[in-house]
């Protein structure tokens, strides 16, 4: 079986690829350095629909293919993963609200998010909890007319910027899911600075102080929280980050292509040099893997296969740790050059190690990925039982 894009397809991965060259290329390096997103830059991707990407057509929405979605991520973290990392937990909590939400809360919230109106976070990672999803330690109380909120959250991707948040606390012991605004009483945003990668992304820390959240903002029901609001958001969070990590290995490989074909050592252009070549064969053969694995993803994806979320998985397991080999090659090709900052290949190092924690550190996946083929092998485990673990480990 061959697998290709339709003319649709090429046609939008040469839209988003052109967007991607004029907006964000030759900018990216001083948003890393400034640790900023400019809000004009927001505005022409909202513009473009983006922030609208998988959302239904009747909320104003684009309703991209799950392959169609992939490229737009593949090409944005090939020009900046801050700038993708925002396209990843707007469209999480966008999709996580399609899915959970009442008539009330998508009729009025999935218009906003489509147009970029406002701009959405997903907020579960606490100082004391990282991978360890059901252990969140923020606590929601019902008192009469509304949910009180205490606890905190930390590597709030955005979260310096976004209007409004998802947030997953603990109310009566069961995991649960709220809308939060920014400008609710009791909630408290500290950016926070000089992360390793993905720099420009506007990391924030969320502290609740008897925050009050309108009966209303509860998302799904109490329980909901981890086994099904925050699962589907992962699901799709991970798939856009697996895209991610290749438009990064891609941005490495043509990078690395640039340079040796203008750099001579030795009275030989650094192409002509065996070991250079085996450098870049294993590029473009990992490049070209991960890609296939992504496209299985969304292929499963766009026909509601219920494999499609452990395929997610192993596609991000192998993107991720593809990307880091990659860049760090690409570094070492560039060799001092590649330790500069006036060269992009140490800034997508940086980034490509983030890549390898986010939604689903590579040991998590390492352990899930293993947990499915025994069980499926042994008992033919249902997903859904996989979607559940995957939902409790990020």
């Amino acid at each position: 079986m061959k697998l290709e894009l339709s003319s649709q397809q090429k046609s939008a991965q040469a839209e988003f690829r052109a967007f991607v060259n004029e907006e964000i290329c030759p900018y990216a390096a001083e948003w890393d350095r400034k640790e900023f997103t400019p809000p004009e830059l927001i505005k022409k991707i909202a513009q473009r629909g983006f922030l609208g990407a998988i959302l239904p057509q009747k909320y104003g929405g684009k309703e991209m293919d799950m392959m169609t979605y992939g490229i737009l991520n593949e090409e944005i973290g090939r020009g900046c993963s801050s700038v993708r990392s925002l396209l990843t937990v707007h469209n999480m909590v966008a999709h996580a609200l399609c899915k959970w939400g009442n008539k009330s809360q998508k009729e009025y919230w999935l218009p906003k998010l489509a147009s970029g109106e406002i701009t959405a976070a997903f907020a579960l990672s606490e100082p004391n909890v990282g991978s360890d999803a059901k252990s969140v330690e923020t606590t929601a109380t019902l008192v009469r007319d509304a949910y009180i909120l205490n606890g905190q959250k930390k590597w709030i991707t955005y979260g310096q910027i976004a209007d409004i948040f998802l947030v997953f606390s603990k109310c009566e012991g069961k995991p649960t899911a709220f809308l939060v605004e920014k400008n609710s009483p009791g909630l408290l945003v500290k950016p926070i600075s000089g992360i390793l990668g993905v720099k420009a992304s506007m990391v924030a820390e969320l502290q609740f102080e008897n925050c009050h959240v309108p009966l209303e903002n509860l998302v799904g029901r109490l329980g909901f929280g981890f086994s099904y609001v925050a699962s589907s958001a992962l699901d799709y969070g991970r798939y856009s980050v697996a895209w991610g990590c290749i438009g990064i290995a891609q941005a490495c490989l043509e990078a690395c292509i640039k340079y040796t074909n203008e750099r001579k050592q030795f009275g030989v252009y650094l192409k002509e040099h065996q070991l250079i070549r085996q450098m870049m064969t294993q590029m473009i053969t990992n490049v070209k893997a991960a890609r296939l694995l992504c496209y299985q993803a969304g292929y499963l994806k766009d026909i509601n296969d219920p494999n499609s979320i452990i395929e997610t998985s192993i596609a991000k397991y192998f993107a991720s740790t593809v990307a880091t080999k990659i860049a760090n090659d690409a570094v070492q090709i560039h060799g001092g050059n590649g330790c500069s900052s006036e060269y992009p290949v140490e800034r997508y190092l940086r980034d490509s190690k983030i890549m390898e924690i986010i939604e689903g550190s590579t040991q998590i996946q390492e352990i899930t990925i293993a947990e499915s083929g025994y069980q499926n092998y042994f008992f033919s485990t249902a997903p859904a039982v996989m979607e559940k673990k995957l939902a409790e480990r990020i």
